[in-house]
C-alpha cells in the first residue's frame, strides 16, 4: 500500500502580519506532525496551492525554511494567493517543476499510481486553464494511459454551495478541463483545495476530492449572498486543521480526509478480528 498525503491553502506568511503568520505556522506544524505519524509514513506529500498569503519571496524563504522540516519529500502546486517568478527563485527539483510555457506543472510517479499537478493560477475568476496548459494535460495523461492517476488542481472545477468562493459554472477554463478529462479512465481522482474546507463531488466523470486547509477553515454556509453587500455573516472560523491521504492499492485510488490533532486512544486491537475456521 502506497500512500500521498495532500495539504492545502498553507497561507504562510511573514511578521508583516504577525497574527496570521503564528496562527498558519502553528496549524501547519500540526498537520505536518499527524502527516509524520502515519503508518505507513506517506511517501510524498502535495501541497496543492496558497501556498504563501501574498506571493512574495520573503513569504517563500519562509515556507521554504518551516518545508525544510519535513522527513517526507513535497511536491508543489500554485493557487491564486501564488506568484510563479518568487515561487521558483526559491524552489527547484522534481517538486517545483515547469512545463515547456513556464507554467508550474508537472507529472511524478510513484509506484504504480501517477500524480500529474496542474498550475490554475490567472484569470478574473482567479482560476484559469487556457489552451496551452489544456494541452499540455493532454500530452501528460496520454503519455501514461494505463496508468492510475491522480490529477491535483488548486481550483475546483464544481460548486460547493459556498456561493462568495465557487466559479462561474460555465468558465472557459472549466469546459476546457472536462474536455481534456472527459473518458479518460485513467484518471481516478482530482484533488482540490482552494476552499478551506472538504468536499466531494464529480467532474467530467470522474470523483472530485477537496480537502481541508492547514490554515483556518470557511464556514460552511449554503445561502443565498449579494456578492455586492456585506451582510456581517462568519465566513471563516477556527475549526482544527486538516489535510487529505491519498491511497494507492496498485489498482485504485482511495482519499481520506484527515483532522490534525492529538485525540484519546478509544479502543484497542485485544481480540481477532476473525475466528479460525
Amino acid at each position: 500500500m502506497l500512500t500521498i498525503a495532500q495539504i492545502t491553502d498553507l497561507h504562510v506568511t511573514t511578521e508583516k502580519d504577525p497574527l496570521n503568520q503564528k496562527r498558519n505556522e502553528d496549524r501547519l506544524r500540526q498537520v505536518m506532525k499527524a502527516i509524520h505519524a502515519l503508518r505507513p509514513r506517506p511517501v510524498a506529500i502535495i501541497a496543492s496551492g496558497d501556498l504563501v498569503d501574498r506571493g512574495e519571496l520573503e513569504e517563500y524563504l519562509e515556507l521554504k525554511r518551516l518545508m525544510a522540516e519535513s522527513e517526507i519529500p513535497i511536491y508543489y502546486a500554485m493557487g491564486n494567493h501564488d506568484a510563479r517568478e518568487p515561487f521558483l527563485q526559491v524552489f527547484s527539483g522534481p517538486g517545483a517543476q515547469t512545463d515547456e510555457n513556464g507554467f508550474v506543472q508537472y507529472a511524478a510517479d510513484f509506484g504504480d499510481m501517477r500524480m500529474v499537478v496542474c498550475d490554475t493560477l490567472g484569470g478574473p475568476n482567479h482560476g484559469e486553464y487556457d489552451d496551452p496548459r489544456a494541452a499540455w494535460l493532454a500530452r501528460t495523461l496520454d503519455a501514461a494511459p494505463d496508468r492510475p492517476t491522480a490529477v491535483i488542481l488548486h481550483h475546483p472545477p464544481i460548486l460547493s454551495g459556498i456561493q462568495w468562493m465557487d466559479p462561474e459554472p460555465d468558465s472557459p477554463w472549466i469546459l476546457k478541463l472536462r474536455e481534456v478529462l472527459s473518458g479518460r479512465e485513467q484518471v481516478k481522482v482530482l484533488m482540490c483545495g482552494h476552499i478551506h474546507r472538504a468536499f466531494n463531488g464529480l467532474f467530467a466523470g470522474h470523483t472530485l476530492s477537496a480537502a481541508p486547509a492547514t490554515s483556518i477553515q470557511l464556514t460552511l454556509d449554503l445561502t443565498e449572498v449579494d456578492m455586492h453587500v456585506p451582510d456581517g455573516r462568519e465566513i471563516l472560523v477556527e475549526e482544527p486543521p486538516g489535510f487529505a491521504l491519498l491511497m494507492s492499492n496498485g489498482r485504485d485510488l482511495t482519499t481520506h480526509v484527515c483532522l490534525a490533532g492529538d485525540w484519546a486512544p478509544a479502543v484497542h486491537y485485544n481480540f481477532p478480528f476473525r475466528t479460525l475456521a
